[in-house]
C-alpha cells in the first residue's frame, strides 16, 4: 500500500499510466480499468487522489517533477473537459462502489471485532477516495443519494474508529487535516 511508504515518484508513475490510459476507460463500462502496473488500478478516485496530493506537496518536487505533473494534470483537465458526462458519471459509480464496500465492512466490524482492526487501512483509502470524488463530483452530477450513503457510512466509521496516530506515511499528513479526514487519525482497536 503505497500510503504506508509515501513516494512522490511513484505517485507520479502511477498517475501518468492512469491518465495515459483514461481515454477510451473513461467512456467504456469497466468501472476498474487496467494499466501496466501491479501497484494500482485505474478510477477516476484514484487519479483525484494522486493529483490532488502532488498538488499539495508541489513545494517538494524538484523542477522535473514538477513539469510531469503539471503535464499529468492538463491531460486529466482536458479529458474531464472533453468526456465531462462520462467522467461525472464513472466517478459516481466509483463513488457508490466504494461505499458499498465500506458498508460490507462495517457489517462484518459487527461480526469480528479483530478483523475489523486488521483490515482498516484498505477501508481508510476506500473512503478517502470517495472523499476525493464528492470534493470533485461536477454541480450538474446529481449527488444527493451518495452524499447521504457516506453520511452514513461515517456515522457506522465513527463507532469503531478511535483516535490513533496518522495512519499512513507522515508525508502525508500535511494533505489530510484530521477535521476533514478524521478517520486517517484513528483506527478501530484491537479486542483484547
Amino acid at each position: 500500500m503505497a500510503e504506508l511508504n509515501y513516494s512522490i515518484d511513484l505517485d507520479l508513475k502511477e498517475v501518468k499510466a492512469m491518465v495515459d490510459t483514461l481515454v477510451p476507460y473513461i467512456y467504456e463500462n469497466d468501472l476498474y480499468g487496467k494499466i501496466n502496473l501491479d501497484s494500482a488500478r485505474l478510477t477516476p478516485g484514484s487519479i483525484l487522489l494522486r493529483l490532488r496530493r502532488l498538488a499539495a506537496l508541489r513545494d517538494q518536487m524538484n523542477p522535473s517533477q514538477l513539469a510531469q505533473f503539471d503535464k499529468i494534470n492538463a491531460k486529466n483537465e482536458a479529458v474531464q473537459g472533453e468526456w465531462g458526462v462520462a467522467y461525472g458519471k464513472k466517478m459516481l459509480r466509483e463513488a457508490e462502489a466504494r461505499l458499498r464496500d465500506l458498508q460490507t465492512y462495517l457489517s462484518e466490524c459487527k461480526d469480528d471485532p479483530k478483523l475489523c482492526a486488521n483490515a482498516y487501512n484498505p477501508e481508510a483509502l476506500r473512503r478517502t477516495l470517495v472523499a476525493e470524488i464528492l470534493a470533485a463530483l461536477p454541480p450538474d452530477v446529481d449527488s444527493t443519494e451518495v452524499r447521504n450513503t457516506a453520511k452514513s457510512v461515517d456515522s457506522g466509521l465513527r463507532r469503531y474508529v478511535r483516535e490513533a496516530p496518522f495512519v499512513w506515511d507522515a508525508a502525508l499528513q500535511p494533505v489530510y487535516p484530521p477535521e476533514t479526514y478524521w478517520w486517517l487519525y484513528g483506527r478501530p482497536p484491537q479486542p483484547e
